[in-house]
Formats: structure tokens, C-alpha cells, sequence
């Protein structure tokens, strides 16, 4: 062979080699490696969902040190929520609608972006998208995202081009994925969420991480008993259950929390609320209703059944459990116990053997009036009467948005201290407009079987604190107050650091043992994600996704509006920080806020208005707020004058003018629901104007 006849050999070698070098340098057990610090390979940095980093050139005798490195314009990202992995001097972070994007962390180029073109694909689901995604996995070479319509995509990680994709959820239903792929022993696992969207039945599903081919499903609630069940957790499941709750799905989704236990080839998973949220709908005669609201533990190889706890028994408040799981070996005294640590939205902290599911503690952390305790022998709690909303309704705490949320915790090994941050937020329910007897959700609309976004939220609804837990005490070691509003997760370090970014924009550090705040930097922006740190050429960095997002975004009223982050009114980003950093962030507007607009000789009809007030409960107030306040994720239709134009309205409501920009068409909903629709619409935006309340102005 002449050496020309060489080169296409050669070029086609050395292809292939770069192609494949993640492979090569791959290792599995690093998703595992507490001790490593370089990388942060998946959601939690390793397979126990710790959020914790071994490395310590940042610490609390040089914070005040550090300083912004550099930043990168994330131009299309409407929500910023994701954690960044950084992988071999690579940061990949996730923006709206699952467009990932990867960054070279030595130059700052953006290497590729990869858009699976969700609004494309998602069709009626669009209708229920907020457009939000946690993050995604990696195994191999291969960086996995979960696309909001449904599908699991494997994409390279060095060219970002596809490799595979597999819908997980049947077209046409009412699932959709918001949360993170978690990879293990050769397999990607997701879950999805759409428990209010329609009749949703809970899974998650396994899948080979070379081919996407189907390894295993877990159902987490049973199906019809006509059709046969699926094996014998869902014929055990189905006794705890009444009347015909498979007309309406059930629930139980997995939309956030999964872990990977290696020690024990477990996989943890989170489940969901009911669906619909009222117990009185879906099991009319009561019942426990597994596997809602529960940690459940899977064979990682099979996904058989092994274990279960049930934090609330036959929900009925939307009080998940797909806040994160945290795998923790926990010292006490001369024994460690092997733990996995929970704060659900129902106000509790739990402590749990990973084992074998057994309940080792579990104590209020935030206020709670719906329950006064946790009983140790039975594992469920003592709760207080009428917090069902027997009488028809209750205010009671913590309610529907937890006391705490997805935000992820993270735990400091040394000090044995649990990061998370609390709010203290009441809810209120009401089923006495309810029709009971012959409800079925119909869709794609937000049909909770009780009344919950009717009103605005406003500004004080919300108590906020960071929290680190002491699991031996069963109480806090400290607790900071934080501004009202909305707050991301924590990270802690071997620096004996703690960082949160706040709602209002703040990134703050905290000393780890203390709580003392040591650090803070305005990024100019409201902050939804958490921060990862890695380690590049010998330095430590942490770098921090910025951009107001997530369901405080859509559904937070007056509380989410009150920093100012209008729709489309602030560039998102991602930020790297370093010792010494001296860069400055481009300029970057303020807060904005405007009047609301109004014609004077537009007659509110009141009954129109009450109408209306119905159809933007179900349709409307999912993404735009409730009560028309906006917080940032939509436009805020009070300042909107094409509200005024009813042809203008038709054509984006109706017709699907604004499909391009995430904003659906409904064709659920008729000219008299639009009519309907613009008298409440005005009726808010001249109450508003009324109170001289300013608003997010709608773009």
C-alpha cells in the first residue's frame, strides 16, 4: 500500500479515536468516587445525590477572594434550572425546552448545541409544557436528556450529534419529562410528570445506554385489575386502593427524585401526588394508595419490587415525594447507619435504612399543621382533623408548593449536616365546586379535582430559610432567614462552604459549620439552579446557571413577580467563578416592572368576567399565573394590548400564531371562551390599575 492510499485509512483511525475518547477514558465507578473532585458527572456529582465536593482550594479563609472568571450568553433559555455537568474541562447545561448546550470551560466557546426541537413534536402537550428541564446524564461518551415531549435522546458528547432516540411515554398522552436522567451499570432510567394534566398512571423506565432499547419498567400505581397486573407489587398495590381509580390514572409520577445505590444494586425513586390530587375522586372509599408519595426501591437489574415507605398515606394535598433521596452513610457513635435522607414537601424530614425501608426518624422541619407527628411503630402520621378538607375547605401548612420543593439539598460528611432550603408556605383548598360524582380530567388542562389557582399569591406568602439539618439532634445546627420569595438549591464543599443562589439574585456562601455569611455576588438575575464546582488545570471552579425559572416562574403570582424578572426582559447565562476573578458581567438591565394597560370603553360583563375566570383557571393560569400575574415565565397579560384586538387573540389563542415561541394553540376552547377569557382578563388588569400595582409587562 503507497503512503496516498494510507491516508483514508489513517484519517478514518484517527476518527474514530477522537470519536470514541470518551469511551476510552471512561470508568464507571468515577459516578460513584466520593473522593474525586475534578468532575461532576451526574445530578448529585455522584450516584448518592450528595451535592457535595471534596475539593478545598476555595474555602472559608479565602472566599472573599472569589470573584467571576467568566461568563457565557445562554440567548435562547426562557428557564434556567438545571445542573451543569462538567465533564473533562466541558460544562453541558440545559436550557428551555431540553436544548443542551456544551461549553469548552479553557476557552469559553460554546462547542455545540443540541435542540431536539420539543415544540415541534409535542403537540397538545405543549399546552401543559413549561419548557423546564433539571439537567442531563452521562455514561460513556454519551450525554443523555430527556426531552420535555417525551423521548430520551442520546446524543454524543463530543459533537453533541444524535445517536438515539426512544419515546418513553405513549404519543398523544399527557406526560411529559422535566427531570434529569440518572445513568448506572450500563443503563439510562427516566421518569415523567403530568399528574394533573389528565389521567396519568406513574412509571419509570430503564433502557440500555448504547442502544435505547427498553431494559425494564416500573409501574408505581396499579392499573385496571381487568387488564391483569403487572406483578406482585401492583397486585399488592391495587388493595389499597377504591372504586374505579384507574379512570383517572391514579399518579404517582417520578418527575425528579432518582438514586442509584451501588452498595446494594438499588434504585430509589421518588413518587408523586395522586391524580387527581382529591382522594375523594380517585378511591372514594379511602385507602393508603400505593405507591403515592413514597420512596420505592427497585433491583437496579430488573426493576423488581424490594422495598417501599410511604410518607403520606391516601394523599390528597399534592404532598409528593419526588424531592431529591440522599444516600448517606450516617455516624452515630461507634455504628454507621446506611440512611437515605428526605424532605418532602409535607414539612417532615425522614431518615430511612436503604436496606430495607425501615423509618429510623423523621421530624417537622418547617411549620406543619396538617399533621402533629410521625408515628415511629406504624411510619405514618397522626393527622390533624379536617385537613382533608372534610368541611369543604382548609387553610392549613404547609401547602401545595411545599415546604420544600425540588430544590436539591446537599450534605457535608464532616459536620453530618443536611443543606436545604425551606419555605414556609400555606395552602388552601376548596372541593365545594367540585362535581364529584362525574369527574373525569379531560386533558391538557390543570384539573386537580380541587380548587387551588384561583387567587393571586402574594408578595408575603412565603417565610424563607436555609436550613442545615443535624440528623442525630433531629433539629437544626442553624437557620438563616432568606428574602421572600423563591430560592434554588445548595452545594457544599470540603471548604467547609455551603452555596445557594437566591430568587432576588443573590449568590451567597455560608459557612458550613456556622451559617455565617461570608460571601456575596449579584448576578443581576434571578437564580433557580443550583451551582456544581469542578476542578481544570489544578484550580478549583464553580460555575452557576442564571436565569429566572421553574414553576415559581408560572404559578408564583405576585410572590414570583416581586424581583422584577419580566418575561423576556434579562439575558440568561451561565457563570464560572475562580480565586482572584476579576471579569464583569455585560451590562445587564435591572428589575422592570410596568402598569397594566387598559381601554376605558371596554364594559366588563361580570358574569363573562366569572366565566372567564374558570377557563383561565384550567387553561391559562398553568403557565401565565394566577389571577393574570405573571411571574416571569409568560407574559403577563395585564400589560398587554392585544388582549383589547379579539381577532389578534383568536390567531394566537386559537389558531397557534406564537407555536414558535412556546406558546400553544387551544383547541380545547371556542370564541365564547375567549370572549369569557378577555373580560376576566381586563377585569384583573383594571383591579390592578385600581391598586396601582405594578406588573411584569408582557412582551
Amino acid at each position: 500500500m503507497n503512503n496516498y492510499a494510507r491516508i483514508p485509512l489513517l484519517l478514518s483511525m484517527f476518527v474514530f479515536i477522537s470519536s470514541t475518547s470518551f469511551a476510552v477514558d471512561f470508568d464507571p465507578d468515577d459516578l460513584g468516587d466520593e473522593s474525586n473532585g475534578k468532575n461532576w458527572l451526574t445530578h448529585g456529582r455522584t450516584h448518592s445525590e450528595q451535592r457535595y465536593s471534596p475539593l478545598n482550594q476555595i474555602n472559608v479563609d479565602n472566599i472573599a477572594n472569589l470573584g467571576l472568571a467568566w461568563s457565557v450568553e445562554l440567548p435562547d433559555a426562557r428557564h434556567l434550572v438545571s445542573t451543569t455537568l462538567a465533564i473533562d474541562g466541558v460544562l453541558y447545561v440545559t436550557g428551555s425546552f431540553s436544548v443542551v448546550t456544551a461549553i469548552d470551560a479553557r476557552t469559553q466557546k460554546v462547542l455545540w448545541r443540541y435542540d431536539p426541537k420539543v415544540v415541534d413534536h409535542a403537540g397538545d402537550t405543549l399546552r401543559v409544557l413549561w419548557g423546564t428541564s433539571r439537567g442531563v446524564g452521562y455514561w460513556d461518551g454519551k450525554i443523555y436528556v430527556g426531552a420535555g415531549d417525551g423521548r430520551l435522546i442520546a446524543v454524543d458528547a463530543k459533537t453533541g450529534e444524535e445517536i438515539w432516540s426512544t419515546m418513553t411515554v405513549e404519543p398523544g398522552s399527557f406526560y411529559y419529562i422535566t427531570g434529569a436522567p440518572r445513568t448506572f451499570n450500563g443503563k439510562v432510567i427516566i421518569g415523567n410528570g403530568g399528574t394533573e394534566m389528565g389521567p396519568a398512571r406513574g412509571y419509570v423506565t430503564a433502557y440500555d445506554a448504547e442502544t435505547g432499547e427498553q431494559a425494564w419498567r416500573f409501574y408505581l400505581v396499579p392499573g385496571n385489575p381487568a387488564d391483569g397486573f403487572e406483578d406482585n407489587a401492583m397486585r399488592m398495590a391495587a388493595a389499597t386502593w377504591t372504586g374505579e381509580w384507574w379512570k383517572h390514572g391514579g399518579g404517582g409520577n417520578a418527575w425528579n427524585a432518582i438514586t442509584f445505590d451501588p452498595e446494594y444494586n438499588h434504585i430509589y425513586i421518588g413518587t408523586g401526588n395522586g391524580s387527581p390530587w382529591n382522594r375523594t375522586i380517585r378511591s372514594p372509599g379511602g385507602g393508603d394508595n400505593l405507591f403515592l408519595c413514597s420512596i420505592v426501591a427497585v433491583d437496579a437489574d430488573t426493576g423488581k419490587y424490594k422495598w417501599h415507605y410511604q410518607t403520606v398515606p391516601g394523599e390528597t394535598w399534592d404532598f409528593n415525594s419526588a424531592m431529591d433521596i440522599v444516600s448517606v452513610d450516617l455516624k452515630v457513635k461507634s455504628r454507621t447507619i446506611k440512611a437515605l435522607m428526605h424532605a418532602p414537601k409535607n414539612g417532615f424530614f425522614y431518615i430511612i435504612n436503604r436496606l430495607n425501608g425501615r423509618l429510623l426518624s423523621a421530624k417537622p422541619f418547617a411549620k406543619v399543621t396538617w399533621a402533629t407527628e410521625v408515628d415511629m411503630k406504624t411510619g405514618k402520621p397522626i393527622e390533624v382533623e379536617g385537613s382533608r378538607y372534610e368541611s369543604g375547605e382548609v387553610l392549613m401548612w404547609p401547602g401545595p408548593l411545599g415546604a420544600h420543593n425540588w430544590q436539591p439539598m446537599s450534605w457535608n460528611p464532616e459536620h453530618q449536616l443536611m443543606y436545604f432550603t425551606v419555605h414556609d408556605i400555606a395552602g388552601y383548598y376548596n372541593d365545594t365546586k367540585i362535581r364529584k360524582a362525574d369527574y373525569q380530567a379531560s386533558g391538557h388542562t390543570f384539573e386537580a379535582g380541587v380548587s387551588f389557582f384561583d387567587n393571586d399569591v402574594p408578595v408575603d406568602s412565603a417565610i424563607n430559610s436555609i436550613v442545615a439539618w443535624d440528623p442525630i439532634t433531629q433539629k437544626p445546627a442553624w437557620q438563616v432567614s432568606t428574602p421572600p420569595g423563591w430560592h434554588a438549591g445548595t452545594m457544599a464543599t470540603a471548604g467547609n462552604l455551603v452555596f445557594q443562589g437566591l430568587g432576588n439574585g443573590q449568590f451567597i456562601a455560608y459557612q458550613g459549620d456556622t451559617g455565617e455569611k461570608l460571601w456575596e455576588y449579584d448576578a443581576k438575575h434571578g437564580i433557580s439552579a443550583p451551582p456544581i464546582t469542578f476542578e481544570l488545570d489544578e484550580k478549583q471552579l464553580i460555575a452557576l446557571p442564571v436565569g429566572w425559572g421553574s414553576g415559581m416562574a408560572m404559578l408564583g403570582g405576585s410572590m414570583g413577580a416581586q424581583h422584577g424578572w419580566i418575561y423576556g426582559g434579562h439575558p440568561r447565562r451561565l457563570l464560572v467563578f475562580a480565586l482572584e476573578g476579576q471579569a464583569a458581567l455585560p451590562l445587564t438591565p435591572g428589575p422592570r416592572f410596568v402598569k397594566p394597560v387598559d381601554d376605558p370603553a371596554f364594559e366588563i360583563d361580570a358574569e363573562l368576567a366569572a366565566a372567564g375566570k374558570d377557563h383561565w383557571v384550567e387553561n391559562c393560569a398553568w403557565c401565565h399565573g394566577p389571577a393574570v400575574v405573571a411571574s416571569g415565565g409568560a407574559p403577563d397579560l395585564r400589560g398587554s394590548g392585544i388582549v383589547f384586538d379579539s381577532n389578534a387573540f383568536r390567531k394566537i389563542v386559537l389558531e397557534g400564531q406564537r407555536i414558535g415561541r412556546g406558546m400553544p394553540k387551544f383547541p380545547n376552547l371556542d370564541e365564547s371562551h375567549l370572549n369569557a377569557l378577555r373580560h376576566y382578563i381586563r377585569q384583573e388588569a383594571r383591579g390592578a390599575l385600581s391598586k396601582k400595582t405594578d406588573v411584569a409587562q408582557a412582551n
